[in-house]
C-alpha cells in the first residue's frame, strides 16, 4: 500500500528491491572484489528481500541483473567506474549480505548501504604512503637487496605513492596515472642510489634489477589479477577475460614507466646474487620483511587491522616456506603452487573465524610473490624488439603467475562446493560458519 493507501503494484515493488540488490553489486564490483562474490551479495539479499531468482552477469565495470518474482521480472544494466580496491569496503558489505535475513525492506537496505558508502579510509594518507614504501623495501630485501637498496625503494616507493594519490585526485586518465607514478618511483630510485655514495664515502650500491622493479610494486594490479584468474577458473569469461586486459593494461603503463626511466638513464643493471647470509639469520630476515611486505600491501588497499595482521603472517609463513625450497633446489612453479595453496587454505579458515573476506587475506599475502623483474624483461625485450627473450621472460611471468593462481583456486576447490558449480543458484546460496556467527550475534 502506498500513502494514499492504494496497493502498489508488483512492479513496484520489484523495481525498488531491484534497485537495492544492483546497488549492493555495484558497491562490491567497484570495491575491487571478483564477480563471484558479487553475485553471491547480492543472492543473499536478494533472497532476503523476498525474490524468488536472480540472474547476474559481472563485467569489470558492468553488471546486467535480471531479478523474479511473484511472476513479474525485472532486467537492470549498472556501470561502475574503474574499481578502486577498498578492502574495508569489501568487508563490511559482505557482512551486510551475510546478515540480510527474510523480512529486510529495499529501504532498510539501502540505508545499510548508506552507511557502508559513507565510511571514510581506515587510514591517513601518510600511512598508506608509508605502507607502500614498507611493503616495496620489504620485497627489494627478498629480491636479494642489500640495506642500501632497501632504503632507496622504500624511499621511492613512498614518493611514487604520493604522486599516484594527488595525480588520482585530478581524474587522470588511470593508465597516464600509473605510468606517472612509475616514473617517479623509478627516477628517485636512481637519486637516491646515486645519492648514497655521496652521502657514506666509502659505502657502495647498485641499482639492481630485483631493487629498480622493488620501487614501483604498488602499483601492480593484485585484486583485478587473482580475480581474473578465479573467474577463468570458474567459466566465467564475462568477467575474467575483462579483469586480465585491464590488469595487463595497468602492468603495461607501469612498465613502460620504468622503462622510460631505465632508458633515459641508460640503467641496464644486472641482479644481485643471493645474500651470503646463515640460515639461521636468513629465515628469520626472511620471515620479517615476509610479513612486512604483505602487512603493507594490506594497508594501502584499506584493509581493516585485524584482517591485514592475519594476512601478515599467513603471507610470512607461506613465503618464508616457499623461499626455504626454492633455495633447497625445488622446482619454482610448484612451490609457487604449493605456498598459494596454503595461502588459500589459510586465508579460508581465517575468514570463518574473523569475519572477512577471503579475498583480502589471500590477496596482499600473494602479492609478495609476484614475479615483476621477468615482467619488466619481457616488456623492455619487447621494446628493444629482442622477441626471443621477450618471449623467454613474458613465459616465465605467466608460467609464475599461473602456479600463484592455480594454488588459490585449488584451496577454493576444497573449501566450497558452491565456488566450483556449473550454475548456482544465487538466491539460495549454502550458509556459512560466518553467517551464522554474524546472526547469532545479532541476536
Amino acid at each position: 500500500m502506498n500513502s494514499a493507501g492504494s496497493p502498489v503494484s508488483p512492479d513496484r515493488v520489484l523495481a525498488e528491491k531491484s534497485d537495492a540488490v544492483c546497488r549492493m553489486g555495484s558497491l562490491m564490483l567497484s570495491s575491487g572484489t571478483g564477480s563471484y562474490r558479487v553475485k553471491a551479495a547480492m543472492g543473499r539479499v536478494a533472497e532476503a528481500l523476498g525474490i524468488d531468482q536472480l540472474e547476474a552477469q559481472v563485467s569489470l565495470t558492468e553488471i546486467v541483473a535480471t531479478t523474479r518474482a511473484h511472476g513479474t521480472f525485472r532486467t537492470q544494466v549498472v556501470e561502475v567506474p574503474a574499481p578502486v580496491v577498498n578492502a574495508d569496503r569489501i568487508e563490511e558489505l559482505m557482512r551486510v549480505s551475510l546478515r540480510a535475513s527474510p523480512g529486510l525492506t529495499a529501504a532498510g537496505l539501502q540505508g545499510k548501504l548508506d552507511d557502508v558508502e559513507a565510511r571514510r579510509g581506515l587510514y591517513p594518507p601518510v600511512a598508506v604512503v608509508t605502507g607502500a614504501a614498507v611493503a616495496c623495501a620489504a620485497f627489494a630485501f627478498l629480491n636479494n637487496g642489500g640495506w642500501l637498496e632497501c632504503v632507496a625503494a622504500g624511499l621511492a616507493a613512498g614518493l611514487g605513492k604520493s604522486v599516484h594519490l594527488a595525480v588520482r585526485r585530478l581524474r587522470l586518465n588511470q593508465l597516464a596515472t600509473v605510468a606517472i607514478a612509475a616514473v617517479t618511483a623509478c627516477a628517485l630510485f636512481l637519486l637516491v642510489s646515486q645519492a648514497i655514495p655521496w652521502l657514506f664515502p666509502g659505502v657502495t650500491t647498485t641499482a639492481h634489477e630485483a631493487a629498480f622493479i622493488s620501487a614501483v610494486l604498488f602499483l601492480v594490479p593484485g585484486f583485478p589479477l587473482l580475480t581474473a584468474a578465479l573467474d577463468l577458473a570458474r567459466f566465467d569469461f564475462t568477467s575474467g577475460v575483462s579483469r586480465l586486459l585491464y590488469a595487463g593494461m595497468i602492468t603495461l603503463a607501469a612498465s613502460l614507466g620504468v622503462w622510460l626511466v631505465a632508458w633515459a638513464f641508460t640503467i641496464d643493471p644486472a641482479e644481485l646474487p643471493a645474500a651470503a647470509l646463515p640460515l639461521w639469520l636468513l629465515l628469520p630476515l626472511h620471515l620479517l620483511t615476509s610479513f612486512l611486505g604483505v602487512f603493507g600491501f594490506a594497508v594501502t588497499f584499506n584493509t581493516p587491522p585485524r584482517a591485514g595482521l592475519a594476512a601478515g603472517a599467513i603471507g610470512a609463513v607461506a613465503n618464508t616456506a616457499r623461499l626455504a625450497a626454492v633455495d633447497a633446489g625445488w622446482n619454482p612453479l610448484l612451490c609457487a603452487l604449493v605456498a598459494t595453496t596454503v595461502i588459500g587454505l589459510l586465508a579460508g579458515w581465517a575468514s570463518q573465524r574473523i569475519l572477512s573476506p577471503r579475498i583480502i587475506l589471500s590477496v596482499p599475502a600473494v602479492l609478495i610473490m609476484i614475479p615483476g623483474v621477468s615482467t619488466y624483461r619481457a616488456v623492455v625485450s619487447s621494446i628493444d624488439r629482442d622477441p626471443v627473450n621477450a618471449l623467454t621472460y613474458a613465459m616465465t611471468s605467466i608460467a609464475v603467475l599461473t602456479a600463484l593462481a592455480g594454488g588459490l583456486a585449488v584451496a577454493r576447490m576444497l573449501t566450497d562446493p558452491a565456488w566450483i558449480a556449473a550454475n548456482p543458484t544465487w538466491t539460495r546460496m549454502p550458509r556459512t560458519r560466518a553467517q551464522r556467527t554474524l546472526r547469532d550475534d545479532d541476536r
